[in-house]
């Protein structure tokens, strides 16, 4: 398995970034998909989570109506679009599959929110 994420940087509050994480090594299109992240001294949290078909979505409390996970079975990629991001979302944020009774994970995309 391999998680690959991509997207992150520096913005303002405000702004907008959108996430995206390659996968390969698995049937993408039949696991339910998730993206972490972790603040430093924080421990790291779901944010969001889409089933195998994209037609299910759950979030955190402190992402709903911001964030928006969605898939794209044809190319095995997860994307996370965050919009009206605050300060408090700046954290590492990885992709994940739980997949063989294990958690796989990426390497993680830097996510910044700052003036």
């Amino acid at each position: 398995v391999q998680l690959v994420e991509s997207g992150g940087g520096l913005v303002q509050p405000g702004g907008s970034l959108r996430l995206s994480c390659a996968a390969s090594g698995f049937t993408f299109s039949t696991y339910d998909m998730r993206w972490f992240r972790q603040a430093p001294g924080k421990e790291r949290e779901l944010v969001a989570t889409i089933g195998s078909t994209g037609g299910s979505t759950n979030y955190a409390d402190s992402v709903k109506g911001r964030f928006t996970i969605s898939r794209d079975n044809a190319k095995n990629t997860v994307y996370l679009q965050m919009n009206s991001l605050k300060p408090e979302d700046t954290a590492v944020y990885y992709c994940n599959v739980y997949r063989l009774y294990r958690n796989n994970w990426g390497q993680g995309t830097q996510v910044t929110v700052s003036s």
